[in-house]
């Protein structure tokens, strides 16, 4: 007999798998990932068919650029973009167009010296998607200072928000904004108290239309242990206060780095969660070791990615 409550539940949960197909964290990229020690940090390109990343060494003192490209739904092998390689190199972000790539260095500003300096917003360009990136540019004043500058994010309007220590302001990691107007960057000015705080607030992707922004705050009173994910909406009263993504989202290990495609509102970011076994029923032969050894979520720092649809719908 035709149950046309069982048919509506069915039709329901189909539906739902259609506006928020993906409503757990997984693996971004894990065969490419799995390659390197530590990757931290993502940005695509528009399209989605160019992908950014930092890879590093296991100890995190070393740092590279790296990039994939996507043809016919499958990814290249990665490899390190031109202007990397050499120096710590971080956080990069891509523009709209796709024909201007910034990210954070503590190379030297002059090329006839190999002595690094501070972290600094740098930026490179290409003529066209095809074409090779330049040289590095440092942005210069009124962004880079004697401080260091961390992981931009460029709005719509040309709005740069990224990460600063300033000691002036006798507080630790903050975010900061400096609005475009007329061609021209304006001095920096750190986001409210709803965003910053005495503590550590750092990574912020904010979304191409400044509606909203999802950052890292260090062990808050309200975290679930060491860095979380938090989200603020803004409005005419400016930004909201900031709430935790919550455990379907993070972790009890740092979570970080976040980048959101507001196409498909799919949020990905780095973690190092860990779900090793630390107990056995039995013992472990040297390949079952093995492989909880190199379990995507061992510890180490890895990519990931989560549909935040209705997060985004409901401002939760």
């Amino acid at each position: 007999m035709f149950n046309m409550k069982s048919f509506i539940l069915t039709l329901c949960f189909c539906y739902s798998l259609l506006v928020y197909p993906q409503q757990t964290v997984q693996p971004f990229l894990e065969n490419v990932v799995s390659l390197f020690p530590n990757v931290r940090d993502i940005a695509f390109s528009a399209d989605k068919n160019e992908v950014f990343f930092s890879a590093q060494s296991v100890m995190g003192n070393t740092s590279v650029i790296v990039t994939a490209i996507k043809k016919n739904g499958i990814w290249s092998s990665p490899k390190v973009v031109r202007f990397s390689g050499q120096y710590f190199d971080i956080e990069p972000f891509i523009s709209q167009d796709g024909l201007t790539l910034y990210f954070v260095s503590n190379r030297p500003m002059d090329s006839n010296t190999t002595d690094v300096k501070d972290f600094d917003i740098w930026y490179t360009k290409r003529i066209s998607l095809n074409d090779a990136w330049s040289e590095p540019i440092n942005l210069g004043d009124p962004i880079n200072s004697k401080n260091d500058e961390f992981y931009p994010c460029i709005t719509k309007k040309g709005n740069l928000y990224f990460t600063m220590d300033n000691p002036e302001r006798n507080q630790k990691d903050d975010i900061y904004v400096s609005e475009f107007i007329s061609g021209e960057y304006l001095t920096p000015k750190p986001l409210g108290d709803s965003i910053n705080s005495n503590g550590y607030e750092f990574n912020a992707y904010i979304s191409p239309d400044e509606s909203f922004l999802i950052y890292t705050c260090y062990n808050r009173e309200d975290g679930f242990g060491s860095g979380d994910l938090y989200i603020s909406y803004h409005s005419d009263e400016g930004w909201s206060k900031v709430k935790n993504l919550g455990n379907k989202f993070n972790s009890n290990k740092m979570d970080y780095c976040p980048f959101i495609d507001t196409k498909s509102n799919t949020l990905y970011f780095t973690s190092k969660r860990d779900n090793s076994k630390t107990n056995f029923d039995k013992p472990q032969n040297l390949d079952e070791l093995l492989r909880e050894f190199n379990k995507y979520d061992n510890g180490s720092s890895k990519l990931y990615q989560v549909n935040i649809e209705e997060l985004l719908t409901k401002k939760l």
